[in-house]
């Protein structure tokens, strides 16, 4: 947050004492600094809401006490609840990218690169980040306001999404069937990721890994 402009005054200002910073700069870098840590926090509370809790519970007055702000220090970043939840999975999406590109340096190169970024890709969509967003389309489709807001924000998310994928996995695009073969992976994704919603469905997500990764090799 810009600290408050105001006059600038004339004559000669008198200088700091020693070891001090002039107040116009010191003063707006530890504001500055708060602003984003309560950024931070908001963001983080409110997808934490919105997976143990659901849209409709996740109220601008539940995620300031999970962050431990107040409603109008809330309100004073995020106007409305739908521009807290558009920036919300705007950090998701941001997260899930930089986790997939800091797990890429790992992964290992030529034979069994396309099962270890299958595996990676499928794994996308587990956990509370999932949920959080999987709750997000389910209310989008009974609410218009906030279906107006996600789908573009939805479709940028998953173009950047394919764009990674395509990236790792070394699809070429101009081979008939590439694209939908590396989209059906993200789809499928999507998929395995509603199957883990209620118990575990690791040993079977494996299995499919090693199938899907063996038919990606002839798509891409």
């Amino acid at each position: 947050m810009n600290a408050p402009t105001g006059d600038v005054p004339t004559g000669d200002t008198p200088p700091a004492p020693a070891g001090e910073e002039p107040a116009g700069a010191g003063g707006r870098r530890p504001r500055q600094a708060r602003s984003r840590t309560t950024r931070r926090k908001l963001l983080g509370a409110a997808v934490d809401a919105l997976a143990d809790r659901g849209w409709h519970a996740t109220t601008m007055l539940e995620v300031a006490a999970r962050a431990g702000v107040s409603r109008g220090a809330a309100q004073h970043h995020f106007p409305t609840r739908e521009a807290l939840v558009v920036a919300a999975v705007e950090q998701l999406a941001e997260e899930q990218i930089t986790e997939l590109r800091r797990r890429a340096d790992a992964l290992p190169s030529g034979r069994g690169r396309t099962a270890a970024v299958a595996e990676m890709l499928l794994d996308l969509y587990t956990g509370v980040k999932f949920r959080a967003a999987l709750d997000l389309w389910v209310a989008a489709s009974h609410d218009e306001g906030l279906r107006d807001v996600l789908v573009p924000l939805q479709a940028r998310v998953g173009r950047e999404a394919h764009r990674v994928a395509v990236e790792l996995l070394g699809a070429d695009e101009t081979r008939p069937g590439a694209r939908e073969a590396v989209q059906a992976t993200l789809d499928l994704a999507r998929g395995l990721g509603l199957a883990n919603l209620l118990t575990d469905d690791g040993p079977r997500r494996a299995q499919i890994v090693r199938q899907w990764a063996h038919m990606l090799d002839a798509a891409v």
